[in-house]
C-alpha cells in the first residue's frame, strides 16, 4: 500500500539528517540536520538552510563564508526521515574547515592511518576571522 508523502516527518523527529551532494560531480559534500523551519527556508529560497546543533539556530550555509549551497533537487527516504539535498555548491568548498568536502580524511583500512586526501580550497582563518 502506496502512503502519500508530502515531505520529512518531522513530527517523528524534530532534526532529520541531510545529505549534501553536488549535482554534477556527484560528490558527498556534507551531512548536516533540517529541522522544519530549516526545511521550510530551503524550499522558499532554493538555498539550503541547515540547524546547527552547537549554535541551536538556523544555519544559512555560507552566510559568513560566500559559500552557499544552491538547490538543485531534493528527496527523501521511504521512512521520510532522512534527506539528500543535490546542490550547485557555489565558491567551491563546502566544509568551514576549507575543504570542497567534509568528508576529506581517509582511513587505511589495513594500519588504521588517517589522511588528508582534500585540498583546502580557502584559509579558515582569513574567513571566519574570530
Amino acid at each position: 500500500m502506496e502512503v502519500s508523502v508530502n515531505g520529512p516527518d518531522f513530527i517523528k523527529s524534530e532534526l532529520i539528517p541531510v545529505i549534501a551532494q553536488d549535482d554534477d560531480t556527484s560528490d558527498v559534500l556534507m551531512l548536516a540536520y533540517m529541522n522544519r523551519e530549516a526545511w521550510d527556508e530551503t524550499i522558499r529560497s532554493g538555498h539550503v538552510v541547515y540547524f546547527s546543533r552547537s549554535r541551536q539556530r538556523l544555519w544559512r550555509k555560507g552566510e559568513q563564508s560566500g559559500h552557499v549551497q544552491e538547490v538543485r533537487s531534493i528527496y527523501f527516504d521511504c521512512d521520510a526521515d532522512a534527506i539528500l539535498i543535490k546542490v550547485k555548491q557555489v565558491g567551491g568548498a563546502a566544509c568551514h574547515e576549507g575543504y570542497r568536502s567534509c568528508l576529506f580524511r581517509k582511513v587505511d583500512l589495513k594500519s588504521g592511518a588517517v589522511e588528508n586526501v582534500g585540498e583546502r580550497v580557502f584559509d579558515p582563518s582569513e574567513v571566519y576571522k574570530k
